[in-house]
Formats: structure tokens, C-alpha cells, sequence
């Protein structure tokens, strides 16, 4: 079998193994392939795996020899489903490999909100310790999280991680999601979004981007939140209205905000929350710490090796 790793980068820069793969055909490694090479990269495959790289209805016509695409990611907006479905390719993909490493980086970037150790470690390191006249000092105010609220928008398998954190840091969690099983979660309080924006001190989002939620930050969700309030996306960045937070921001309506995920990846120049004041932002890395990166190249393969014996799992787009 021809298979062929359109984008494999990310998800291995080197520090990993694509073995279980080589196990099962003939496997080339494209660190990124632009769309427009997409077509002539892939000419010959039987098998696609893809990250980011785009299959969409003209690719997916030009690939004659194509019978699966696996996406080595949870979400797969990157395929024409339909496209693939016209044609019979069975489209997978990798659900929950990365959720202990995202919920991990939520409150990596709550703490930094609320702690600031970067900030006075680099005070440190500039020697403001040494010149200070007391055995201790901050640079700003911070924050105990012990007794807070914390409000979970979309109480799936990563949302209910990062809520059992948010407990043992000692936080009262509410939480929402489309429907609750009769006894919500010990510890967990329901809560329409509104509500959670309006009572949260920490919000974080882990919905699905959909039409309902596409800009669920904005202007009028912003001006709910408490003024000492701090919000978190390491969802997609589309949920959030990237203007009106970084007005938000700089008017100082919310006290913080840490993002992993932008509108648009990597930003383009003038991403207006490049920049603002109390506003964290990383690199879409919650998925890629190596544990999880070594967990979704094993269900690629598992999801490619069930396919070939005809028991394909992950199946998306039914």
C-alpha cells in the first residue's frame, strides 16, 4: 500500500517514530504540503494521512488511486467529506488523544495569569530582587484560585478534565453543554453560557465550533464578565471575536485573557491581540506534548490498520 504523510511535521519534528505506519505499505514524509502541490504529492496514494493539509473536492478528484484519508487530528474540516464519501474513501480521524495535555495547558496559562511567574522570574533575572531594599515583592496583583468560580463552556472529555483540576485547586465549577444526563457530574453546577459568563472568574472554552458558537466571545458576552475575570481558549479560535477582546482587554473590562488558538494560524500581521496587555498568547501547542503526539501516531495506524481489514474504526462523515 502507497501511503503517503502529506503534512508529518508537526506532529513528528524527529523526536518520534512513523514504524507503526512503515508496518503497513509504503510510507513517504512530507514535512507541509501547500495545497496547491496537494495533488501531485499525493499522486499514486491509496492512503492519505493529513493534519492540515487541505483535500478538498478537486484534490480529491485528481487521486484516482485514493481509498482512504486518515486525519491525524480530532477535527477534519481540512476534507470534503462529501466529496470523499461520493467516491467511497473512508475518512477517519483521531478523537481524545490530547485531552490530560490540553487540560494541562489551561491552567498553565491560568496560573501565569494569576501567578505571573514568567514576569518575576525575568524581574529576577534583571536583578530588581537584588536592588529591592524587602526579602519579597510583586510585581503585580495575584490571585488564589481556592474558591473561585470557574465556568467550563462545553463539558466534554476535555472540558471535564480541565473541571476536576479546576476542583482540586479548590474552585466551584460550573459547566455547560447541550444536554446533562439526569445527575450532573459531584462538584459540577449546570449553567447556561450567559450565566457563566456573568459569575466566572475564570471561562473556558471547549466547545465545537459551530454557526451558534462562531464569535460565542464577543462584545455582549464580554460585557457579562466580571471585571477581574479571566478567559481561556484553547478550543478554535473562531469562538472567540478577536477585536473585541483585545478592546475588551485594553479598556480594561476583563483583567486577563490566554489563548492557544487564533482565527487565523499562523496570524497574519495585524492579528489585533498581538501585543495587548494581559493577553497570553501561544502556539496552538496544547495538543503537542510528546506523550500525545506519540498517542495520535498510534491511532492513525490503528485507524489505517482496521481499515485494511476491513473493520475501520473512527470513521467520519457517515
Amino acid at each position: 500500500m502507497n501511503i503517503v504523510i502529506a503534512d508529518g511535521q508537526t506532529a513528528n519534528p524527529g523526536d518520534l517514530s512513523w514504524a507503526e505506519l512503515e508496518a503497513l505499505g509504503q510510507v513517504t514524509v512530507r514535512p507541509r504540503t501547500p495545497v496547491e502541490e496537494m495533488a501531485a504529492a499525493c499522486a499514486g496514494a491509496e492512503a492519505v494521512i493529513t493534519n492540515k493539509a487541505i483535500l478538498n473536492a478537486e484534490i480529491i478528484a485528481a487521486l484516482p488511486e485514493l481509498r482512504y484519508i486518515g486525519v491525524a487530528a480530532t477535527g477534519y474540516n481540512v476534507v470534503d467529506i462529501e466529496a470523499a464519501r461520493a467516491r467511497g474513501i473512508v475518512v477517519t480521524n483521531v478523537p481524545a488523544y490530547s485531552t490530560a495535555s490540553v487540560a494541562q495547558l489551561v491552567f498553565a496559562l491560568i496560573l501565569e495569569l494569576t501567578h505571573r511567574v514568567g514576569d518575576h522570574s525575568a524581574s529576577v533575572r534583571t536583578g530588581d530582587w537584588e536592588k529591592c531594599p524587602d526579602f519579597s515583592y510583586w510585581t503585580q496583583n495575584l490571585v488564589e484560585l481556592d474558591g473561585r468560580t470557574l465556568g467550563v463552556i462545553g463539558y466534554g472529555d476535555i472540558g471535564s478534565a480541565v473541571a476536576r483540576i479546576g476542583a482540586a485547586f479548590g474552585m466551584r465549577v460550573l459547566a455547560s453543554r447541550r444536554s446533562w444526563p439526569d445527575e450532573p457530574p459531584a462538584g459540577v453546577t449546570p449553567a447556561t453560557t450567559d450565566e457563566i459568563f456573568a459569575q466566572a472568574d475564570v471561562v473556558t472554552l471547549h466547545c465545537p465550533l459551530t454557526e451558534q458558537t462562531h464569535h460565542l466571545v464577543n462584545e455582549r458576552t464580554l460585557g457579562l464578565m466580571k471585571p477581574d475575570a479571566y478567559l481561556i481558549n484553547t478550543g478554535r479560535g473562531p469562538l472567540v471575536d478577536e477585536a473585541a477582546l483585545a478592546q475588551a482587554l485594553e479598556a480594561g473590562k476583563i483583567a486577563g485573557a490566554g489563548l492557544d488558538v487564533l482565527t487565523q494560524e499562523p496570524p497574519r500581521a495585524g492579528n489585533p491581540l498581538i501585543g495587548v496587555r494581559r493577553c497570553l498568547i501561544t502556539p496552538h501547542i496544547g495538543w503537542a506534548t510528546r506523550e500525545a503526539r506519540r498517542r495520535l501516531i498510534a491511532q492513525v495506524a490503528a485507524n489505517l490498520r482496521a481499515w485494511r481489514e476491513n473493520a475501520p474504526i473512527n470513521v467520519v462523515g457517515r
